[in-house]
């Protein structure tokens, strides 16, 4: 198991952050933080990722990885950056050298146990079900660990802090909760209080 895998877990939630610029996306992030929340995926389709990503990381307290990277040159610019983790909704066996080099973590993405298989074998050491809700939810997650019982699962689509539980339970090791945590509707208003609020929720279900 690669020695980021029980960080993520004991994190339980990693909001995956997507917005239209990087202020709102540092402001996500901010906010969360105050919060109590300390890992974060800052995904590539926030405006100059990168240089967020090493804004972020410069802070110790972080853990910090890099979604949606399309490619092992995207996947470079992250981890030089510094992220510690490196997540692709699909399956790329490109993206598995730049990150082992880097001594990061590889999380691909898979719906079916053929393209599991398939994360495993390109080098996954975390495999992210997505989308997960509309797959069949935590029912899906349960018929994967069937199959797959020493493997580390992160549904994400659909997750939110009301469901994020019941996921846990059928076998997934962490979720990811995207735009039901990361709101930017209440970020571009200046809503902190909702979006605190969100998190402190979703915490308080995960301590329970």
């Amino acid at each position: 198991m690669h020695h980021i895998v029980p960080r993520l877990t004991a994190a339980r939630i990693v909001p995956v952050v997507r917005a239209s610029t990087a202020a709102r996306a540092a402001t996500a992030v901010a906010w969360l933080q105050e919060a109590g929340i300390t890992t974060f995926e800052i995904t590539m389709t926030v405006p100059e990722a990168p240089a967020l990503i090493r804004a972020l990381a410069s802070d110790p307290s972080l853990l910090v990885g890099a979604g949606t990277v399309p490619d092992a040159r995207t996947a470079d610019a992250c981890l030089e950056a510094g992220a510690r983790f490196i997540v692709a909704p699909w399956v790329d066996a490109d993206l598995a050298a730049p990150v082992k080099a880097a001594g990061a973590c590889l999380m691909l993405g898979a719906l079916t146990p053929t393209e599991v298989r398939a994360a495993l074998a390109a080098g996954a050491d975390v495999v992210k079900i997505f989308p997960a809700a509309s797959a069949g939810g935590p029912s899906h997650i349960k018929a994967l660990r069937a199959v797959f019982p020493d493997v580390a699962f992160c549904p994400t689509g659909g997750v939110d802090a009301r469901n994020a539980t019941d996921y846990l339970a059928a076998g997934a090791a962490f979720v990811g909760i995207g735009g039901r945590l990361v709101d930017e509707a209440l970020i571009a208003a200046g809503d902190r209080a909702a979006v605190q609020r969100a998190a402190e929720d979703a915490l308080g279900i995960m301590r329970a």
